[in-house]
């Protein structure tokens, strides 16, 4: 286990991160998004459970369950007497969740509630998060815009890092094109069933940020199984959407290996990937991660893989979103 959380470098900066980071939106109780809810006790076991295993990286979001994901988690960090060493920590500058603005003044504040929430007065990684939502992108990407903001806050000392986290790549790829981000989140966009997200992802590498892969197992059905999570991508999903799951489940089946453990080192292993997001929602999955990650996955069952269809297209373009 040691040799497989080795840290690994985030892009051109000096942070280091493990190859798993621990999402905490489901911890905000989220069920719009997720199916379920997530509450306050058991998310912070959750977060206790990462803090003390061996991938101390955690992503979360101002708009994670209207603020209680960062809460959730402040928490946690006050009755630890702070955060602890080695623990790295993600958060993201979002819009103003009722008007929907983004400019500078928003993403300060946006920040400053974060702070608040978390009990610090800095983080490791800050993340420009979901400009597509925007009542104006022009907000976000003008000068003197959110962006430039995001970057002025790296240069005044409050964190270390600073990237782009949205969804839709054909409003990502200019903004990255743009700014000379350290690090890059997709989500649902780059899974055994889906590549959307690789000539962003090219992109990104070429440019020499860390690119963060998120939600490898399409919004949770690897990680549960199409029999019991009928949804793909945070959409109830209807059988031609299930299909390639089906497709791969039936191989996983018969050489004996859990669908989620090849979901999850199908993004590991990828050299472009520098760390995966996984969500986790109850204090047992943090350890299942962790042992998915070293499953002996054998070569044929890599090989089929390999021989399998998967689509281009944004999974989430059907998506109806609904902000928990």
């Amino acid at each position: 286990m040691a040799s497989t959380m080795t840290t690994r470098r985030l892009g051109k900066t000096a942070l280091h991160v493990p190859p798993i980071c621990f999402g905490t939106s489901s911890l905000g109780d989220m069920p719009n998004t997720y199916g379920y809810t997530v509450d306050e006790a058991r998310a912070k076991a959750t977060i206790q459970a990462i803090v003390d295993g061996p991938a101390k990286f955690m992503d979360t979001s101002r708009n994670y369950g209207a603020g209680r994901s960062e809460q959730r988690l402040g928490d946690v960090v006050r009755e630890l007497g702070g955060l602890p060493d080695g623990v790295v920590l993600s958060t993201k500058l979002d819009r103003d969740m009722e008007s929907r603005r983004f400019d500078a003044s928003r993403a300060r504040r946006s920040l400053e509630e974060s702070l608040k929430a978390l009990g610090l007065d800095r983080v490791h990684l800050l993340h420009l998060h979901d400009p597509e939502y925007a009542l104006d992108l022009n907000e976000v990407t003008r000068p003197g815009g959110a962006v430039d903001e995001l970057f002025k806050m790296k240069e005044e000392g409050l964190c270390d890092a600073v990237g782009l986290a949205a969804g839709r790549t054909d409003i990502m790829i200019p903004i990255l094109n743009d700014w000379d981000f350290d690090a890059l989140i997709t989500h649902n966009r780059f899974t055994l069933v889906n590549r959307h997200a690789a000539p962003m992802m090219d992109l990104a590498v070429a440019k020499g940020v860390a690119v963060l892969n998120a939600a490898p197992y399409a919004g949770g059905v690897f990680a549960k199984g199409s029999a019991n999570h009928a949804r793909y991508v945070y959409q109830t999903a209807d059988e031609a959407m299930l299909a390639p799951v089906k497709q791969i489940e039936v191989i996983c089946a018969e050489f004996d290996v859990p669908p989620g453990a090849l979901a999850l080192q199908f993004s590991m292993r990828d050299p472009r990937v520098t760390s995966t997001i996984c969500g986790v929602s109850k204090p047992e999955r943090v350890q299942q991660t962790l042992d998915w990650a070293t499953f002996d996955i054998p070569d044929a069952v890599w090989g089929r893989i390999g021989e399998l269809a998967f689509s281009a297209d944004d999974p989430e373009a059907t998506r109806v979103y609904q902000p928990d």
